[in-house]
Order: C-alpha cells, then structure tokens, then sequence
C-alpha cells in the first residue's frame, strides 16, 4: 500500500510535532513536510507532492484560509483539511467554497483526526454534524433565492444520473452507498463524480455538496429537496 503523504502547516511548533508524532503512529501515513504559515504551503506543495495538507485555519501571516484559496489553482492540488478550534459560519463557509475538504477540531481524538486524513485522501469529505447544520442554514438564509437559483442553474447542465449523484453526494453519502441506492456500482458512481467535478469546475465533494444545499436538493433530514 502507497502511504498517503501529509503535509502539516501550524504556527505552533508544539503542535506540529504533536500531529507529526501522532500520525507517524500510523503504518499507511507518511508526514512528508511542515511549515510554520500559509505563505510556505505553495512552494512545500511543489516540492513534496502531498496528498492531504492538514493546516490551522488561524496564522498570524497568510492563514489557512487563503492558503487554501491559493491552493485552488494549484495544479493537481492536494486535498486540504483545516485544523480549528470553533466552527464559525463565515470561514467554515468560505473555506469550503475554496475547496477545503473538511474540518477537524484541535480536540479531535487521535484516531479521529488519522481517520480523517484517510478520508480525504480517498476523496470522502470530513464535515462533522456541526458544519452540516451550518450548510442548511446557509441554504436558507439571506439571499437564498438568489443563490438557489444559481446553483440550479449549474445543476441544470448534469445528466440526469450525474444529478441522482449530486443530491447523493449533498447528503453526505458515500462512494457504497450511493451505488447501492442509485442501483449502479461504485466505479460508475466515482465516475459520475468525476464528470461533475469537471462540468461544473469543481474541486472536490463538498463543493457538490455545497450546490445541492443552494439549490434546494437536500432538504434537513437529509434527505432529497423538492
């Protein structure tokens, strides 16, 4: 098995050595660099190829936010997770929309924050209950309509199946269970994901997940809108 090759970005050396400890624990993870700010993770990006960045949202310099936004032209770009201490709407939101694919807490358990780093790796987000109670919010807050017409608009460029898979994927469902339900198998699920990707120009899950909330596809069960 190929390590899944992690790059740490925090100011606090204590807690870099912590997460570089923590997940040099684990047989299939391999922490290939660290840096002490945002401004640092381009270059370390190109030089160590990693395929999770793992980064505080909070630096005093560039922080991991528009480190993250930076990262999204980035060619072949890795996914990023983003180390925090609360859930705030407007950065959870705004970090989200950059492409970052997902939050852990700095009080995560250990083996959390390793289960973590191994979803995104395979191309699962990480949105604890939390953030998903910010996304319906935000779907039905100020400018809403406006959003939501959009976001149907985008949608309305998908294949029929491809948006079965959308909604699928807003409701937070993986990779398995999206085949069993939509009755197809998981490499045709992965490949419908990726052709949505690519049609609507975005960078991972959530950000389908983020459309189908605007456009009103996923309702607070979770399950499909009206």
């Amino acid at each position: 098995m190929t390590a899944i090759r992690v790059l740490l970005v925090d100011d606090d050396p204590l807690v870099r050595a912590g997460l570089s400890l923590m997940l040099g624990g684990a047989d299939d993870i391999r922490v290939v660099g660290e840096a002490g700010d945002g401004g640092e993770v381009a270059e370390l990006v190109d030089s160590t190829r990693p395929d999770v960045v793992l980064m505080d949202i909070r630096m005093p310099s560039v922080d991991g936010l528009a480190a993250t936004e930076r990262l999204r032209g980035h060619a072949d770009a890795p996914q990023v997770v983003l180390l925090t201490t609360f859930h705030a709407d407007d950065q959870v939101l705004r970090a989200l929309r950059a492409g970052a694919a997902g939050f852990v807490l700095k009080d995560t358990p250990p083996a959390e924050i390793i289960d973590a780093v191994r979803k995104v790796a395979a191309g699962d987000p990480v949105l604890s209950p939390a953030v998903t109670r910010q996304l319906m919010l935000h779907a039905a807050g100020t400018a809403a309509d406006t959003r939501g017409a959009r976001a149907r608009e985008r949608l309305a460029a998908l294949a029929e199946r491809e948006r079965e898979v959308a909604v699928a994927v807003g409701r937070g469902l993986p990779n398995a269970e999206i085949a069993a339900e939509l009755f197809m198998s998981v490499a045709t699920v992965k490949a419908h994901v990726s052709r949505i990707l690519a049609r609507l120009g975005l960078n991972n899950r959530v950000q389908i997940a983020l459309l189908a909330y605007d456009a009103g596809l996923v309702d607070e069960t979770g399950g499909s809108g009206h």
